[in-house]
């Protein structure tokens, strides 16, 4: 029950942000006052969820070729989940990857789209 809870969860937090980016892009190029809508992310911001997507997508691809990803999250810091011993906590942990991957990736999308209309 608790893992339909949690990826029930990831679902619908997921569906908010596609949600939220398509309210974004639906917004007029500029608003009352004359000034250009702002994206996501500003340049700064960019270039750090650049870096941080970059480093999500390498731990998942270093996961799937190796078959062990490091947990992510507190209350388990410095465990490693192995597809052989630990495959449903593995699965978990690189689908969170994947959907912190997809989610910078989208937001990065948005902004990219804002910028160049």
């Amino acid at each position: 029950m608790r893992d339909f809870l949690y990826y029930s969860f990831l679902l619908l937090l997921g569906f908010a942000w596609y949600r939220f980016g398509q309210k974004q892009l639906r917004k007029a190029p500029f608003d009352e006052n004359g000034a250009p809508t702002q994206g996501l992310v500003g340049p700064v911001g960019f270039l750090m969820s650049v870096g941080v997507g970059g480093a999500i997508v390498f731990f998942i691809l270093r996961a799937l070729a190796r078959g062990e990803v490091p947990c992510v999250g507190k209350g388990c810091a410095g465990q490693v989940y192995t597809l052989a011993a630990h495959a449903s906590a593995y699965w978990a942990n690189v689908l969170f990857l994947v959907w912190l991957a997809l989610a910078l990736g989208y937001a990065l999308y948005v902004t990219l789209k804002i910028w160049f209309r």
